[in-house]
């Protein structure tokens, strides 16, 4: 049902997110992976970045669907665990003691695009396809979508994409900020570990800038940690009216 991998060039963690038959679409099983890969890197003080990557030139297709049971009650104990399980992943790499980079290639849709947000910095494919795409299927967006989006991407951009499915390539995200720089497909994921590489040479500085710098910048609404909750009840009954309609 897929999983992360965690490999080290270096001082960079890289985690690659791997379930190639769904383009790296994420199960509950692989966000808990994703979180306790993420306190092995805290715990080691000689890594000094991490990159986020997909297996086979994507990035993240979304939530896997084939674990979705059409007709269930989301706010069921295990459904409703399962669920927090994916967004607690994306708040986890979001809170990383290290500077992070989205090395995003193919597409990055719903889950995906949380993901990728979920970084500090983004190295996007040209024609990488970048879409929320939760409204696209019936669904109200989750896991803070709307928070981490205005921060990076402005509240343009965000209401685009998350109120009107707007649909983007990675030139276009390096345009309004959503992305740092788009390059071609082949240079995404080399361009994102050298970046990493630099913030790694000296780890115990690169903690402590990447803390500064999340403290210092925001996000200015509501914090991310609420914006789960204030999303969810909602992502809730988007998900019943969708399967029962």
């Amino acid at each position: 049902m897929g999983q992360i991998q965690l490999e080290r060039d270096g001082g960079v963690a890289v985690f690659t997110v791997d379930s190639p038959e769904v383009k790296n679409g994420l199960t509950p099983e692989m966000g808990l992976q994703l979180s306790e890969l993420c306190d092995e890197v805290d715990a080691d003080p000689a890594i000094g970045a991490a990159v986020v990557r997909g297996a086979g030139g994507t990035f993240c297709s979304g939530a896997d669907r084939r674990r979705w049971t059409p007709g269930s009650d989301q706010a069921e104990d295990k459904t409703y665990k399962e669920l927090g399980a994916v967004y607690t992943a994306f708040r986890r790499v979001g809170t990383l003691q290290v500077p992070t980079i989205a090395a995003v290639r193919g597409a990055a849709v719903g889950a995906g695009i949380n993901l990728a947000l979920s970084t500090d910095l983004r190295i996007v494919a040209e024609d990488a396809r970048l879409l929320a795409g939760f409204l696209r299927i019936g669904l109200h967006p989750g896991g803070g979508y709307f928070t981490i989006s205005s921060r990076t991407a402005g509240r343009e951009a965000t209401a685009a994409m998350g109120l009107f499915s707007e649909e983007i390539d990675g030139v276009r995200a390096a345009e309004i900020g959503l992305a740092w720089k788009a390059v071609p497909d082949d240079q995404v994921e080399d361009l994102a570990l050298e970046l990493a590489g630099r913030a790694a040479k000296d780890p115990e500085l690169a903690r402590e800038a990447a803390r500064s710098f999340r403290t210092e910048s925001g996000p200015p609404g509501i914090g991310w940690e609420a914006a789960l909750h204030f999303e969810r009840a909602t992502q809730m009954w988007s998900q019943r009216r969708r399967e029962t309609a």
